[in-house]
């Protein structure tokens, strides 16, 4: 929103919300009336072509949001390195508004402006003319009318809201308020209505117009450099008719200059080129090689977690993921992202983080849950993890955390395996065990006398039930097979405290994975289930409380947060991610992963310290 709004600033169907396609289903029904109704000799493709290329914008912009932040993740030629938070996510969110607004103006121009009917496929002299009146007066007036914006008067009214976003993403360059839009499509009008009251307009040349004006913004807000020296140097008078990423994003971070559209040469004829132009754009295509401290290294859930990854859908990874969220028509998609994942080999940089002096990515295995559970896909899966080990060592990574399944004991060891194949690896391997069980203690109520254990076992739970047991807390198991094994690996002199019992009469149940639904309808009313696991349980319970996977709230430094991890809420890390970075900032020199666990008072005491805290209660420090 602007730093004061001015008239016309809401989108007219703002309140609808996601409703809001509502408006554009006249026409649309109608489309399709009429192409199953009347033969193909009759119908106008004019108008029929309004809806589908409206779909193909949303889907090239999508293309362009993707690569963007794919790029910017992993990419030296990054422009402006600073942080997007969710506060601008969420700015951007609507981005879908003008494409709406541009298929009403469209459907009316078909019915009220003379000539729009029956368009000849391709005209070559309105394509040519179209391109000379965009050169000429959209590109003036665009930028008198782009200096008039930057005015203290209609600035703080309405071009602020766009300048919110120092950091800019491609969706950045159509965020702002509907009156600017307004202006905006009658200035784009202009070359198209021309042709059209001429009879010189076409088909192709008015979706290659549209085209172009998505593919130049876009590109202006990338934030990454694409453009290749030698086009310039093959054609020298293109600097003026094309202008580059950096180009634009002085702009941001200038503000008063570089005003141009798409074609800085209004800006050199009136003297408002940024003198750092070409410096920078120098600077940004050579790049800069950055070396993560850090490294989570995690992979994908559901089929349809892709769309909720950073580089997927902004405003889904904006938001804790569920399993449930309405995307049916994107089944197909995820189905064809599956195949790929047996095609690609190697791990995806999804994601990167600064924290005081401490640089972290999140990659991703290509893998989704289901492959974890195939005896047929483990070696394949062990492969990808060493394969991300192995680079993350050669770029001189100096801890690399595994997340949710990449560190199962049944896969790899707790990642022991790869120790036993590389025994001196500078980088150090951290799943996270003594902060998950630290956590997981830390969220038992002060009062607990007695817990119930539940679910598959893991090195979590066994440290959990051991320090509960030392302090005489009550752990008890209903299944026999966990409960002999455990009690196996307990010392006498606490084991009495572990219990086979199929009474629930406690209130508070640690959980893991492998509960079953049964098991949950056992509990007292009002328990609280708190996994110890790193896939939360089906939430089977309405009058129960359920915590989330072991994780804790991050300090309001972490740099460049504006997705959530899977289920967790905003600002949130899962504790295998906390543990790699305190690691790194602690500059412990020792692994944990495979039976090795670090002192837990140890690990929590230093996440506090570094500003990480927890979701729940705390409980006093507790003892090994």
């Amino acid at each position: 929103m602007a730093s004061r709004p001015g008239l016309f600033t809401e989108w007219p169907w703002q309140r609808l919300g996601n409703f809001k396609y509502v408006v554009l289903a006249p026409w649309s029904l109608h489309s399709l009336y009429l192409v199953m109704s009347k033969e193909t000799k009759e119908l106008d493709m004019t108008y029929l072509i309004v809806l589908p290329s409206l779909l193909l914008r949303m889907l090239h912009n999508q293309v362009w949001i993707s690569l963007a932040r794919f790029q910017n993740a992993r990419s030296k030629h990054r422009i402006v390195d600073k942080s997007i938070e969710f506060e601008q996510v969420d700015r951007e969110r609507n981005w879908d508004d003008q494409i709406i607004f541009n298929g009403i103006l469209f459907y009316l121009g078909y019915f009220y402006v003379p000539g729009a009917t029956n368009l000849p496929v391709w005209r070559t002299d309105g394509a040519l003319l179209m391109a000379l009146l965009h050169m000429g007066p959209v590109e003036f007036l665009y930028y008198w009318f782009h200096r008039a914006l930057h005015h203290h008067f209609l600035y703080s009214r309405y071009h602020s809201h766009h300048h919110a976003s120092v950091v800019t993403e491609p969706i950045t360059s159509v965020i702002h308020p509907f009156a600017e839009h307004v202006v905006y499509f009658l200035l784009f009008s202009i070359p198209m209505l021309t042709t059209i009251v001429t009879g010189r307009a076409s088909i192709l040349a008015l979706l290659a117009y549209v085209a172009y004006i998505d593919l130049m913004n876009n590109m202006g807000h990338c934030n990454f450099e694409l453009v290749p020296k030698w086009l310039f140097t093959v054609f020298p008078p293109l600097k003026y008719l094309m202008y580059t990423p950096s180009f634009h994003s002085l702009h941001h971070t200038q503000f008063r200059t570089n005003y141009s559209l798409f074609m800085p040469f209004y800006d050199y004829i009136y003297s408002t080129m940024d003198k750092s132009s070409d410096d920078l754009y120098e600077r940004s295509l050579k790049g800069k090689e950055e070396v993560p401290d850090v490294v989570h290294l995690t992979h994908l859930t559901t089929l349809q977690s892709i769309y909720h990854l950073r580089i997927g859908f902004a405003s889904l990874a904006s938001k804790p993921y569920n399993s449930k969220m309405p995307i049916l028509l994107m089944w197909p998609v995820a189905w064809i992202s599956m195949l790929l994942t047996w095609i690609y080999s190697s791990s995806f940089t999804v994601e990167r983080n600064g924290f005081k002096k401490i640089k972290m990515q999140t990659w991703a295995i290509p893998r989704f849950k289901f492959h974890y559970g195939l005896p047929n896909e483990r070696d394949a899966i062990n492969d990808l993890i060493e394969k991300a080990i192995l680079e993350a060592e050669d770029k001189g990574v100096k801890v690399l955390t595994l997340g949710l399944l990449n560190q199962a004991n049944e896969l790899n060891g707790n990642g022991e395996l790869y120790l036993h194949k590389y025994p001196k690896l500078r980088l150090r391997i951290v799943d996270g065990s003594s902060l998950a069980a630290a956590v997981v203690l830390n969220s038992i109520p002060l009062e607990t006398k007695k817990v119930v254990l539940c679910g598959n076992l893991s090195k979590v739970a066994y440290r959990v039930a051991s320090v509960l047991c030392q302090r005489r807390v009550e752990v008890m198991m209903t299944r026999k097979h966990e409960y002999y094994i455990l009690k196996s690996q307990m010392p006498e002199s606490i084991a009495g405290y572990l219990l086979l019992s199929n009474i629930h009469n406690t209130q508070v149940w640690l959980v893991g994975d492998g509960l079953e639904d049964v098991e949950q309808r056992t509990a007292p009313k009002g328990t609280l289930f708190i996994p110890y696991s790193s896939f939360p349980p089906k939430k089977v319970r309405k009058d129960c409380t359920y915590c989330t996977t072991p994780a804790m709230k991050i300090p309001d430094t972490v740099e460049n947060m504006h997705s959530c991890e899977n289920w967790l809420p905003r600002r949130v890390m899962s504790a295998s991610r906390v543990a790699g970075i305190v690691h790194a900032l602690e500059g412990w020199d020792s692994h944990e992963c495979g039976d090795k666990i670090q002192d837990i008072d140890k690990m929590w005491s230093a996440a506090l310290r570094h500003g990480f805290f927890p979701l729940f209660r705390i409980s006093p420090v507790l003892s090994n």
